[in-house]
């Protein structure tokens, strides 16, 4: 979401009346007005630079026209930002809140602007040197390993979500999504919606001595084995959501929290690795065929590995069922989008190729889903 163009005419909205009413909430950068432009890339909720009094804030809403159930969460990001801000977990200060459909007609916050890159392609061609693509990994993981060390209790978020069952929610909730924005037949993605919740681990997924990717012996996190753990996650956690330093590799800000809730950590961390299971090309954000090793991004193995390390965990031996769940999630988020380009409330151009991807995602994951009676990792 680098890339800065005018409002689209689908998301239009009256910048005097914003303007004035930011001013009233005691935003006085606005007194003399605003102009906004559209962030593009984004596939949910659009995204606004505000520039006012020679500064620049960010003001994220729920789009216009129906909307899929649970979806486009703008109340939630506000709320879990809000709560992070003082955690050691890098987001935005946030600056306001409003649910008054009278002022743009959808719910929408303002946070501050960040400066810094975003980097959407995970071979990272904008990178100086194999080094620095190392060290800019090194920080994706270990911010998430901060973010899944946070005391949800402590920081205000006990409500945020139900602190167990959240694999059987969230396989029931993106089967919904997905049955209402269906538009074709995807066989992988109906055999992945009777697959999964068939195979939920034991409570949730143990963490322990197990094999991880390609029998790596990585897992993450903090509890013995066969307890469900319950973090903070952040539910779409990839590398072109945050923000990096302008020119150090390190995490500023942690972006796009909508899928947020209290839930699994390796939900959130397979999440992250899927991208080693994804090919390369225009509408893909994949290292299938990359020389990782070459281009100084560590293996998927080294990288659950390291986030182990960073939260006490020695082992996932239901790493192919959580890749599986992160395959399936996306391809349901797909094809979310591809029913709001139909209804020509998307927010991004792009949103119909976007769509398109649903029917190659479930396919990785059922390969990956058929794969776990072997013990393979489905790489």
């Amino acid at each position: 979401m680098s890339t800065l163009g005018p409002v689209t005419k689908a998301h239009r909205f009256d910048e005097r009346r914003l303007a004035d009413y930011l001013c009233a909430q005691g935003l006085d950068d606005f007194r003399g007005g605003l102009t906004a432009l559209q962030y593009q890339g984004g596939q949910s909720n659009p995204t606004f630079r505000l520039e006012g009094g020679g500064r620049h804030f960010v003001l994220r809403k729920k789009p216009p026209g129906d909307l899929l159930p649970s979806a486009h969460l703008v109340e939630c990001e506000y709320r879990v930002m809000k709560a992070l801000a003082d955690t050691g977990v890098p987001v935005p200060g946030t600056r306001l809140l409003c649910e008054d459909p009278a002022v743009l007609g959808q719910t929408f916050f303002v946070m501050e602007h960040v400066e810094g890159r975003v980097l959407p392609a995970p071979d990272l061609p904008e990178a100086a040197s194999p080094a620095e693509r190392t060290a800019i990994y090194d920080a994706m993981n270990r911010t998430l390993a901060r973010l899944h060390s946070v005391d949800w209790r402590a920081v205000g978020l006990s409500d945020f979500g139900k602190p167990s069952g959240y694999v059987a929610r969230q396989i029931s909730l993106w089967t919904k999504q997905y049955e209402v924005s269906r538009h074709r037949e995807v066989p992988a993605m109906e055999a992945l919606i009777e697959w999964l919740p068939a195979n939920i681990p034991d409570r949730g997924g143990g963490v322990g001595s197990g094999a991880g990717p390609a029998g790596s012996g990585a897992g993450p996190a903090a509890a013995g084995a066969g307890r469900e753990e319950t973090t903070i996650a952040h539910g779409d956690y990839r590398l072109d959501n945050m923000i990096l330093h302008p020119t150090e590799p390190r995490v500023v800000a942690v972006v796009d929290w909508e899928l947020s809730t209290l839930g699994h950590p390796l939900a959130d961390l397979a999440y992250n690795c899927m991208t080693y299971h994804l090919p390369e090309g225009p509408l893909w954000k994949g290292l299938g065929g990359a020389d990782c090793e070459a281009l100084g991004i560590p293996s998927e193995e080294d990288y659950v590995a390291a986030y182990c390390r960073r939260t006490g965990g020695d082992g996932v031996p239901d790493w192919n069922f959580f890749m599986a769940f992160g395959l399936f999630r996306l391809a349901s988020i797909c094809q979310g989008v591809y029913a709001r380009a139909m209804q020509g409330n998307a927010s991004s151009r792009n949103a119909l190729e976007i769509g398109r991807k649903a029917p190659t995602l479930a396919e990785t994951g059922w390969r990956i889903a058929r794969s776990q009676a072997g013990g393979s990792s489905g790489r």
